[in-house]
Formats: C-alpha cells, structure tokens, sequence
C-alpha cells in the first residue's frame, strides 16, 4: 500500500503502526518519527517566516476568512506518488490542507485514492483513530499491541495520582491572543490528577482574556504554544512574563505541546505522564519528557 500522510500526528501513528515502508509522502511539519523527514514532502507554509504569535494570529484570520488555507499542497508530486490511501483531517483549519482540496485531488486521479480523515476531539476518540487506520491498512495486531501499551501507562498514572489533591490547572495553548487549550488536553490534565479551571473537554480550543485566566485563580499554568517545541514555548513564556506573572500563579511550565499535547497521536500518553510529574513530582519522580519551568 501507499500512503499519503497530510497530518503529523497521523504520520506518528502509521509508523507506530509499522507501516512506516508503507508511507511514500509526508506534510513539511511531519518530523517524527525521524525517518519521516526523509519522505518526500507534499506540502509547504504559505506565511512569512518570522512572525510574532500576534501576526501569526493575524494572518491565519485573515487567510481562513478569505476561504484561503495556510499550506500549499503540491497536487503533481501528489500524482506521482500515486497513493492508494490519503490520511488527513478536517478539525483544525490551521493544522492542514483543506480536506476538500484533499478530496477534489483524489477524485482527479486515474486511481483514486480511499481518503480518511481523523479528526478526534476527546482523548478515546484519539484512540478509536488508531482502530480506523488499522482497518484500512490491515494492521489490527500491531493496533491492539499500541492500545494495550498506552492503557497500560495510563493506568499507572492513574494509580499514581489517586487519592493526590488536585491542583487547578490552566492549559495555555496560544500567547497573543490567548487562547485556552480544549479538546483532549483538559481529559489529559484530569488524568494526570489536576483540575483544569479552563479548558472543556471535547470542546475546541477558545480565545479567551488574560482577565478571565487570572479570574480562575490557577496553581499551575502551563505554556503549550500550538506547534512549539518546549525551547520555543519557554521563549514565548518569557515574552509575556508581565501576563503569565499576573496570573497569581504558583508555578508556570513550558512544554512540548508540537510533541506531546497539539497532535493527537501516539505521544499523548508521554504528555499525560509528563503532566503527572509536573502536577505530583512526588508522585510520579521520573520527567518522561522536557519541561521547562519559567522563572517570573
């Protein structure tokens, strides 16, 4: 079979699937696992580079409400590569090319291509998409392995922070303007023993006022930039010091969201063990991943 990855956190998941040999084309933002980088890439950024979170913001308005998406998809390497499947996603409009496009594109193939689109809002939803690809791709052993893997790892965190007061918890996944983490990140925190004052899970990430954060009187916040790795959100943290030290909070984190929070993929349940440890370190000692606390 061959297979074009329109989303990283699908990319991600084939792999962990083992059908890494199967993937013949990949999205210019799939850098995991690394052998991914080597794919050919059917995609590019359209924005300038060197944008603050704030024009960044701007320009992604500015292009979704002219029905103008924010990658370019490359349709000719796409007809050579000459799929038979396409993974892509409809949730986000600025995490991929449009799933419209993606079908108008298959459909003009002499072959077209079975095209499926994940799009999870909750943290089973995340795992039900492991089942669907494995459906299409006849990998169902190599699916029940990774569900069994994950559970297990939930499960001892789980364990792990039972009976642990919760702290309250605020999940930032935007600076400028800020916007609070939704979707599967407030199941996440909930697992891991916190209590998200926030975010609703299942719910689309949402703007929302530095006022109505510092309202919520959170113990924790943590930085998690859509797209950022932990460096990159320890910087944007950094820039909005004056926000973040207004919050009143105890403590404030950066992390990985690229990794571990903004795909919904296999990582997820290193995010979940990673939020264990920064909300229980008593708990749960051993960081199964980076996180960077911010002095403010």
């Amino acid at each position: 079979m061959r297979i074009v990855s329109l989303v990283p956190h699908a990319t991600e998941l084939l792999f962990a699937l083992g059908l890494g040999d199967d993937v013949v084309g990949v999205t210019h933002e799939c850098d995991y696992p690394e052998a991914a980088q080597d794919l050919p890439q059917v995609t590019r950024d359209v924005l300038e580079p060197g944008l603050s979170p704030g024009e960044i913001d701007a320009a992604v308005r500015a292009r979704t409400a002219a029905g103008e998406s924010i990658y370019a998809l490359d349709e000719e390497l796409v007809r050579e590569l000459e799929p038979d499947l396409i993974v892509t996603q409809a949730l986000c409009h600025v995490c991929a090319v449009s799933v419209d496009e993606v079908q108008a594109l298959a459909q003009s193939l002499p072959a077209p291509p079975r095209v499926i689109a994940l799009d999870p809002t909750t943290y089973g939803e995340t795992v039900g998409d492991v089942r669907t690809l494995a459906q299409a791709t006849d990998a169902r052993d190599a699916a029940l392995d990774l569900i069994a893997r994950t559970a297990r790892r939930a499960d001892v965190v789980r364990l792990a922070v039972r009976g642990a007061p919760r702290p309250r918890v605020a999940a930032l996944e935007w600076m400028d303007p800020v916007f609070v983490a939704g979707h599967w990140t407030p199941q996440l925190i909930e697992m891991a023993g916190g209590e998200d004052v926030l975010g609703f899970a299942g719910e689309p990430s949402r703007e929302a006022t530095w006022e109505e954060v510092a309202a919520a009187q959170p113990e924790i916040v943590i930085v998690m930039p859509c797209g950022y790795d932990a460096a990159r959100a320890l910087v944007e943290a950094e820039g909005f010091a004056h926000r973040l030290g207004g919050l009143g909070a105890d403590q404030v984190v950066a992390v990985n969201a690229s990794a571990y929070f903004s795909r919904p993929g296999p990582r997820l349940i290193d995010g979940l063990e990673l939020l264990a440890h920064i909300l229980h370190p008593d708990r749960v000692p051993q960081a199964p991943a980076e996180a960077l606390a911010v002095e403010l």
